[in-house]
């Protein structure tokens, strides 16, 4: 427990404390404000340090935000003297880009705010690249986004921390869970005014048997008006169809993804997935003979690959020619194995992955149009979303920077209000428990009625 004098600071400074891999028990630290000057003093391993930023807020929310912001970085400068620097600095929220954005619109270049808290210059250069890439969408701000939660996979992949089970465990559970969506999806006709995408995700969508994929689509299309971008995150290989793709044109997808994470056989052995890299070039082959956008995912520091096994997925997936390649940092997240069997992810070779997925991924074509931070990445990284030109989801978009409403339907699914005006947003979100989310399912539509009101 980190001892401070001052408890609503405690969680940012401990994201600061584990991304160097350092204990709570190793510091004490005491806080104050007066006189408009933020005053940090910290013990660390018998040190003492003062840091002193003068800074005058107008309200309580002002005092919040620099109080989180000032004591982060005073531990960020503790810590990098030791410890080397970090490639995001003392920023660990999961959104960098709207804390620039909120610089822009304050009339700031967000450059300035980023130098101080630490970030590469490489990592500014990202963020204004990513809002370049980003604009045509940001500007139209609004309306609603509908995410479909599908919780099933063939196997659990041990790095991740979803709801999800192989569907050997929970084949029970599909047949109640369908009919929830229906009903669910039935009910949220006035919540919908402006729709701008669907995304059906999961899990695994699909998993599910043609007849029960159908089913999910024409529930969605009892509210989907057919003119909007119309995503579907397949998922694996292994599990694609040509029944399941020529289905999922008839209702009116335009893009889908498939997700690998790496081309090598012998990672996606270690990780618990059951395909190959065959069957990566099988689902894509299979994909393009409809007029589907598809995007691939890939992650960075998967079992023990190095840079150049990296490099090798990322151009194997460039000369495929996916739309859309999205590059994931590993992640430790609570409820996966892997965090279960790991302490802390290594950071070596990291960082030389992300800026070979830059330089690849830019001289290919593409361009960084969404980006997002986790807790605990490996190398203290980000997930970047690369596009070809006027191929970027939308739906990505939406989500990342929270500029529309997202009515979110099934298990594990969390359904956003924005309030755009007031720079703020409101959460509803239901049960993880598939039993769980079934008994309940009166009772969710009714709450979510009420919260949409």
């Amino acid at each position: 427990m980190l001892n401070t004098n001052c408890n609503f600071l405690a969680a940012d400074i401990m994201d600061i404390v584990r991304a160097f891999g350092c204990e709570s028990e190793d510091f004490t630290h005491y806080f104050s404000y007066y006189g408009g000057k933020f005053f940090n003093s910290i013990e660390y391993l018998g040190k003492f340090y003062d840091f002193e930023v003068e800074r005058e807020v107008q309200n309580d929310l002002e005092y919040k935000r620099y109080a989180r912001r000032f004591s982060k970085l005073a531990f960020y400068n503790v810590l990098k003297t030791v410890k080397g620097e970090l490639p995001w600095g003392a920023l660990t929220g999961i959104r960098p880009t709207k804390l620039a954005y909120t610089e822009i619109e304050e009339g700031r270049d967000f450059t300035a705010l980023f130098n101080q808290m630490g970030v590469s210059e490489k990592n500014i250069q990202l963020t204004r690249s990513v809002i370049e890439g980003q604009k045509d969408i940001y500007a139209n701000k609004g309306g609603e986004d509908l995410f479909v939660s599908i919780p099933f996979c063939p196997t659990k992949c041990e790095y991740c921390s979803f709801i999800t089970a192989p569907i050997s465990s929970t084949k029970k559970f599909v047949k109640d869970y369908l009919y929830c969506l229906e009903k669910e999806l039935n009910s949220i006709s006035p919540a919908i005014k402006n729709l701008r995408s669907v995304y059906v995700g999961g899990g695994t969508p699909f998993v599910l048997e043609v007849d029960e994929l159908e089913r999910v689509y024409a529930a969605i299309n009892a509210v989907f008006n057919g003119k909007c971008e119309y995503t579907v995150e397949a998922g694996r290989p292994d599990v694609f169809s040509e029944e399941k793709l020529k289905l999922s044109h008839e209702y009116g997808v335009t893009r889908i993804c498939i997700n690998p994470q790496s081309f090598s056989n012998k990672t996606l052995a270690a990780i618990g997935r059951k395909h190959t890299e065959e069957d990566v070039y099988k689902a894509f082959e299979s994909a393009k003979k409809y007029p589907f956008e598809i995007n691939c995912d890939l992650i960075a520091g998967l079992a023990d690959e190095t840079p150049q096994d990296f490099e090798k997925s990322l151009i194997k997936a460039v000369n495929l020619g996916f739309d859309n390649i999205t590059v994931h940092t590993l992640s430790l997240k609570a409820g996966a194995k892997l965090k279960e069997n790991t302490k802390r992810l290594s950071g070596s070779g990291i960082e030389e992955m992300l800026d070979i997925s830059r330089k690849i991924l830019t001289d290919s074509g593409y361009v960084p149009y969404y980006m997002y931070r986790q807790k605990y990445q490996a190398g203290g990284g980000e997930n970047v979303g690369w596009t070809k030109p006027n191929k970027a989801c939308i739906y990505n978009v939406n989500v990342m920077e929270e500029i529309t409403n997202n009515v979110a339907v099934g298990a594990n699914a969390v359904s956003k209000r924005v309030f755009l005006n007031e720079g703020r947003l409101e959460r509803f979100g239901t049960p993880k428990d598939l039993k769980t989310y079934i008994e309940k399912l009166d009772k969710i539509i009714e709450d979510r009625l009420e919260f949409y009101k």
